[in-house]
């Protein structure tokens, strides 16, 4: 028999992987702050939780995907939250993207509880997460996640172990500061071509035809190309990821000089009203910083 499933945030990553599980089979109930979202949920097949903590009792595994610490704290300890209802037979998985030391700490909060705890954010933004095809790096005990695979694999296409809970994070930290300095690259190319007379399509088909190609630069150039950003991953998010890579990498010792920089730009994108576009409109901060005519 499949597990019972339940899951919390319904935003941009977690609707289409709550999806994907109905589609793999599993039952599942669903829980947003905001009950109209899950509605095309429902319409599928999942039941509506009225609350964390009922649908944290009617489940086995309890996922959460939401924006932060504040919004999983939330879900965990605030009124009627899903901790109440965790116990040594049921696992909760965080697929949220938080620092290592705040999993480090939540682990810690949710030991007496006896619950499985499982670490596990995502590599992959929207469209990855519409077609299973996300990365999966889980931190937890290692004979759980072997266990728990077929559901992450109904959100994903591969499961990295990163080892104890912490170390999924810890992944992500490193994954997320390799696509903001990526991303960021790629836009200031972008502007520095644009600004020496040289046509983007010249400039993406040099960078297309050799060994600098990657997926990230295929799926974003249309955005900077449009100068439209919808967002698959939007750029207030990868803002407050920034800021956990260089907390983190502060408590480690780790020398990182860009990631400083970087966050500097990104938070200037959500100074000027950008934050919900994605991620690719740090294109815009580039050209707001560029002389003016």
């Amino acid at each position: 028999m499949k597990h019972k499933i339940g899951f919390m945030g319904l935003g941009i990553m977690g609707t289409p992987m709550a999806a994907n599980l109905l589609k793999a089979g599993y039952p599942v109930m669903v829980y947003n702050r905001s009950p109209e979202k899950a509605a095309p949920l429902v319409q599928q097949g999942a039941g509506l939780a009225s609350h964390p903590k009922a649908l944290a009792r009617a489940t086995d595994v309890v996922i959460a995907m939401v924006t932060g610490p504040e919004a999983l704290g939330d879900l965990l300890w605030g009124p009627d939250g899903a901790g109440g209802a965790l116990s040594h037979s049921k696992v909760f998985i965080n697929m949220s993207s938080v620092s290592p030391s705040y999993t480090r700490e939540l682990a810690r909060e949710l030991e007496p509880t006896g619950v499985t705890f499982i670490d596990a954010p995502v590599s992959g933004t929207k469209k990855p997460a519409e077609d299973g095809s996300l990365i999966i790096l889980a931190g937890g005990p290692q004979d759980k996640v072997a266990e728990l695979s077929p559901v992450l694999l109904a959100m994903g296409k591969k499961v990295v172990y990163c080892g104890a809970a912490g170390q999924g994070s810890m992944m992500k930290m490193c994954i997320n500061l390799l696509v903001g300095l990526m991303m960021e690259g790629f836009a200031e190319v972008l502007n520095l071509a644009k600004l020496g007379g040289l046509s983007q399509e010249a400039m993406l088909d040099t960078v297309f035809s050799g060994p600098l190609n990657c997926g990230m630069f295929q799926v974003k150039a249309a955005n900077l190309q449009n100068n439209t950003y919808p967002p698959a991953f939007p750029l207030k998010h990868f803002t407050k990821d920034a800021k956990f890579i260089v907390d983190t990498a502060f408590e480690l010792g780790a020398p990182v000089p860009v990631a400083h920089t970087i966050l500097q730009l990104y938070r200037t994108g959500v100074a000027q009203g950008w934050g919900d576009e994605d991620v690719s409109a740090i294109a815009k901060v580039l050209e707001h910083l560029n002389p003016k005519a």
